[in-house]
């Protein structure tokens, strides 16, 4: 099913049947039901739905946080969070509060970096701001004098561990409805045979001869293309982002 049709209307005191709580729970216990069948493209416009459908709708994304805890995270929960944390109701925060404290993705680390501010920043969708933490976390993982200089050889790309790599990489794709990140740039890559000057108009990184300048020609929403984010490796030369896409990561 390509195109989603939903009818979300709940229950209410001008339906010629009485509300009651059954009928409110057989309502979120039918949309769970469709989330859980749905394409992920469906699920992530349902999700959307669900979002402007009140109280009810917020317990039923709720309750798919609470469903798929312990499980992969991906775009779909990512979505849902991402409602969540915008949503200004006391018993949203406080659910957040409960189950999720420190944010819907385990932050790993080998080098025991704090990628919590850029969870926090991609949760909001402040894509700016994500990836210039995203390159300074990068720095601050490459070490001091990356740090100092605020860029990166490929030899220190090559360096990296697999777990921060893989960390940055899940934060990215699952807070973008899984259309940015370094996995989804490298799967763009190898489609078109390793071929950057493909690569670059692919991921709007460059329109005919001319490169976007930086920060107002690139595109910091979700309506960018596939792959357009992070881009703070373009920013410093196609070797180090030759090593990011190479690196044995990818492979594990």
């Amino acid at each position: 099913m390509d195109d989603l049709q939903v009818n979300l209307s709940q229950p209410t005191e001008d339906d010629s049947s009485t509300t009651s709580g059954s009928d409110i729970e057989q309502f979120m216990t039918d949309l769970l039901d469709r989330l859980r069948s749905e394409s992920e493209k469906n699920q992530l416009q349902l999700v959307q739905e669900l979002a402007g459908k009140g109280e009810a709708g917020f317990q039923v994304l709720m309750q798919i946080l609470l469903e798929r805890q312990g499980q992969p995270t991906g775009p779909l929960e990512g979505k849902v969070y991402q409602i969540l944390v915008s949503a200004d109701l006391p018993q949203v925060h406080d659910f957040l509060q409960a189950h999720f404290p420190d944010g819907l993705v385990t932050l790993r680390s080998q080098r025991s970096i704090d990628y919590s501010e850029v969870q926090t920043l991609l949760a909001k969708q402040d894509f700016f701001a994500a990836d210039k933490l995203t390159l300074e976390k990068m720095c601050e993982l490459a070490g001091e004098r990356a740090l100092q200089r605020r860029w990166l050889y490929f030899t220190e790309v090559e360096q990296f561990p697999i777990e921060d790599l893989h960390t940055l990489d899940t934060l990215w794709r699952v807070y973008s409805e899984g259309k940015f990140g370094f996995s989804v740039q490298r799967e763009l890559w190898l489609g078109t045979g390793k071929n950057w000057e493909k690569l670059w108009p692919l991921i709007g990184w460059k329109s005919g001869n001319a490169w976007p300048r930086y920060p107002g020609g690139f595109t910091w929403d979700l309506s960018a293309p596939r792959g357009h984010l992070p881009l703070n490796n373009q920013l410093r030369g196609v070797r180090a982002f030759a090593s990011l896409l190479t690196h044995p990561a990818w492979e594990a």
